[in-house]
């Protein structure tokens, strides 16, 4: 069987939050269950390879999402890849940059992005700074909490063809309306830090499942478990609920 290939795009340019954490967690969780993974750091100037199974982008300032957004459009794999079935996962940054445009600068200009979700990002009247909790919807209709922090000064709002990854129950999330994220075909972005996957193992899982096109045994972490319960108990204790 080939190796499943998580690719993390552009890690100096979209890496200031941790995020290659994301990528980690991936790969780690695929051989605790013995299925072989490889992991491709691209950076700026080396072609996006087209063969991934996961890609991931991370989060940046204003100047490294510009850079970013003419490096992937010049470059192209990325837009084969997922039309050949990779996931995609954005965060923060990542998550504006893959939408229709999204503002920089003092001056709001507006930027074009890659189009691969329905949203656009705007300067919000406030930034988003804290800890952030929500809950999304698994395949089987049940629902997953998710955490994690929060900081941007961007507002995202969806168009009609991307759905809200999660609802979010404390914290600001794309631009106080109650979502967070945006699911579009096997495009996920979504604001988060933590890095949000070592955070969120079920998320984590249900990006590697649609990779994969099927369900993956679980990994039972009694310890990691009782982590996210004193995690999301204090965040319900000190959050700001929308």
């Amino acid at each position: 069987m080939k190796p499943v290939e998580i690719v993390l795009v552009y890690q100096s340019l979209l890496g200031i939050y941790g995020d290659r954490g994301n990528a980690m967690v991936l790969r780690q969780r695929l051989a605790w269950r013995g299925i072989d993974a490889t992991l491709t750091v691209v950076d700026p100037g080396d072609d996006v390879p087209s063969t991934g199974s996961v890609y991931l982008l991370g989060g940046g300032e204003d100047a490294a999402q510009i850079s970013a957004v003419k490096a992937l459009k010049a470059d192209g794999h990325l837009f084969r890849a997922i039309d050949a079935g990779a996931v995609l996962f954005a965060v923060c940054a990542g998550y504006q940059i893959v939408g229709e445009t999204f503002t920089v600068g003092e001056n709001d200009e507006v930027i074009e992005g890659l189009g691969l979700l329905d949203v656009t990002t705007r300067r919000g009247p406030e930034r988003a700074v804290g800890e952030v909790l929500s809950a999304w919807t698994r395949p089987d209709g049940t629902e997953s909490l998710v955490t994690g922090f929060e900081n941007h000064g961007g507002f995202t709002y969806l168009g009609v063809n991307a759905e809200p990854l999660a609802r979010v129950e404390i914290g600001v999330g794309n631009c106080g309306d109650g979502t967070d994220g945006a699911v579009q075909g096997n495009v996920l972005g979504i604001y988060p830090h933590g890095p949000i996957l070592a955070r969120n193992p079920e998320l984590a899982d249900h990006l590697l499942e649609r990779a994969l096109g099927h369900e993956l045994d679980p990994l039972p972490n009694p310890e990691q478990d009782e982590l996210r319960r004193q995690r999301i108990a204090a965040v319900r204790r000190t959050g700001l609920r929308r």
